[in-house]
């Protein structure tokens, strides 16, 4: 009994899956969006494998592991202050973990934002007056002004879904991002990503699709305080872990908000 408590209690380890393909690093089309929105040579993702069975109540149990395996310090991926990219490689001392909603089996989660005055008829993205930025729309408003007529056509709910969280993060992009004119490239690439990173199955039985992966948003402190993602916070600095507990993967998607690659 002993023996089993102790097995139950160690911590999971980590190797670093390198061949692994990801769309977000290979299609070219993607590329040309994200360099429009000054995202490239800023966002990664990298896949792991671990060792153990994971359930979502080890959730704070997996990224501490994670963030004091050696295989993960030598080859977690960040960008320094300096925009170049480096290796974790620290002491991590404080581990913040949120457990993202990750539900969705279809783009249905953004319906609303075709029927509400956002979007003409052709998906462009109706622009609006803003008394700080002068090139303002309808769906940036939606998404960051909580007083705007339309921000509750979303629910709370809805807007705590990783793939909600995904589409926010391309329509606000990088430091100098251009804006779409439309609102397809960003629904696309949103569900390409969530592509990338969630697995589903389906129930034999009722033949129901559901999420299998959880979906972990992850902040780390060293001796000095915050480091990871970065040493400066901001909504479009991030790193998720979405953990496939089948595979035994965990794939992390990392951004650090700046002025991305244009080349």
């Amino acid at each position: 009994m002993a023996e089993e408590k102790l097995a139950f209690e160690q911590g999971f380890t980590f190797n670093l899956l390198s061949t692994k393909k990801f769309t977000l690093r290979q299609d070219p089309k993607i590329s040309r969006l994200l360099m429009k929105w000054s995202m490239l040579g800023r966002i990664n993702i990298q896949a792991f494998n671990f060792d153990q069975s994971f359930q979502s109540y080890r959730s704070n149990d997996f990224a501490w592991s994670f963030f004091q395996d050696p295989c993960v310090k030598n080859n977690l991926k960040v960008l320094d202050t300096a925009g170049s990219w480096t290796l974790l490689g620290r002491d991590i001392r404080h581990v913040n973990v949120e457990v993202v909603p990750c539900t969705k089996v279809s783009v249905d989660i953004f319906n609303p934002i075709y029927s509400n005055g956002i979007l003409r008829p052709s998906g462009h993205i109706v622009k609006c007056y803003h008394e700080i930025y002068p090139d303002f729309d309808e769906l940036r408003m939606l998404l960051l002004e909580e007083d705007s007529n339309n921000y509750h056509i979303i629910s709370p709910s809805d807007r705590q879904e990783f793939l909600f969280r995904l589409f926010k993060h391309m329509v606000l992009g990088g430091e100098l991002c251009q804006c779409e004119d439309v609102i397809d490239p960003y629904v696309e690439t949103a569900k390409m990503m969530y592509k990338d990173l969630v697995s589903v199955q389906k129930d034999r039985d009722t033949k129901e699709i559901t999420v299998v992966t959880t979906i972990l948003k992850v902040s780390a402190h060293d001796h000095s305080g915050l480091c990871y993602p970065s040493a400066t916070e901001n909504e479009q600095t991030f790193a998720y872990l979405c953990i496939d507990p089948f595979k035994r993967h965990v794939y992390v998607l990392y951004h650090s908000f700046g002025i991305g690659d244009f080349k």
